[in-house]
């Protein structure tokens, strides 16, 4: 799979020389992600596991005053905000995420199949740039209502640090920047973290996700290997015609968006608001393509009126 990703040609050559120092990005970790406070846990199979988590007690303002408005502080603990025909929608959760690990998958890459591998449960598989071929339900993803998820994939302030020291070392070494997608004081209004969540969570999302397909696609990577990263940064955009829409599964396609200039500000007044929008960033090369995922998301969508007046508690 080709992706549009870091077309300059600055940014290309840091990622292809980091591939050789990888090992000096990162530290393999013989354990998964642990708690949020630092790596811990059991003995992974994987021979080259990479993983990094937030530094303990994280701070970060992810949305500042001058960001919220009514809506985003009215938000149940339960619910989000997402774009769609150039609206603010707000989402409600009515479950936790899931990851598909189907029978066959190895998705930890220790030579085993899933049905055979217990190991491969321990934590939630959510990679990017892996799509299972069904969604939770046991249904075809063809059928399946697309969640594009916008990332900030640039940096506006080179001084704000990562969620940790160790990942912010391994980002600058494999992309010559820290993106915005990994620091708790981004320098643009994201919808997650919510403004009731911490930094590098959102409500009913996993705490981390696998890189390591995406980054393989890229040539940064060797094949078979698991990079874990704390959930990053994000908007929500939904096609025009499932803005309202009741609870379902929603699978996730991550597009990279590499120039702050498509980004959308937080009531959705400028940037990519639509999937037109959307379309029209990739073809201009602010945007990369679409990277399908085996992650799912189980919400409902509603839209606001155009003047964005009511509010989340308003509607069932």
């Amino acid at each position: 799979m080709k992706l549009g990703v870091m077309r300059s040609a600055v940014t290309i050559t840091a990622l292809v020389s980091c591939v050789a120092t990888l090992n000096a990005c990162a530290t393999p970790q013989s354990e998964p992600l642990g708690s949020p406070g630092g790596e811990s846990g059991a003995t992974s199979s994987s021979s080259f596991q990479p993983s990094y988590t937030p530094d303990a007690l994280l701070g970060g303002s992810h949305a500042s005053g001058a960001q919220l408005d009514a809506l985003a502080n009215a938000l149940k603990p339960n619910q989000t905000i997402g774009f769609g025909d150039d609206r603010r929608l707000v989402f409600t959760y009515q479950q936790q995420f899931g990851c598909v690990v189907q029978p066959n998958d190895d998705r930890n890459y220790n030579g085993k199949p899933a049905d055979l591998d217990p190991a491969e449960f321990y934590t939630p598989e959510c990679q990017v740039g892996a799509p299972s071929t069904i969604d939770p339900t046991g249904a075809s993803v063809k059928k399946t209502d697309p969640l594009y998820v916008l990332v900030p994939f640039f940096e506006t302030d080179k001084k704000s640090p990562a969620f940790s020291q160790k990942l912010g070392k391994a980002l600058k070494k494999l992309f010559g920047f820290v993106p915005d997608a990994f620091k708790p004081d981004p320098g643009v209004a994201v919808q997650c973290p919510a403004p009731q969540d911490q930094p590098a969570t959102c409500t009913m999302h996993p705490l981390q996700n696998d890189l390591g397909p995406l980054l393989t696609s890229l040539g940064l990577l060797p094949q078979n290997t698991n990079l874990y990263t704390p959930l990053v940064n994000h908007d929500h955009l939904l096609p025009d015609a499932t803005i309202n829409q009741s609870q379902e599964w929603w699978q996730i396609i991550v597009v990279l968006v590499e120039d702050p200039k498509a980004w959308p500000d937080a009531k959705g007044n400028s940037g990519i608001t639509s999937v037109a929008k959307l379309r029209m960033a990739q073809k201009n090369k602010q945007a990369s393509g679409n990277v399908p995922s085996n992650f799912f998301l189980y919400f409902s969508s509603r839209a606001m009126s155009k003047g964005m007046s009511s509010m989340p508690g308003m509607m069932r």
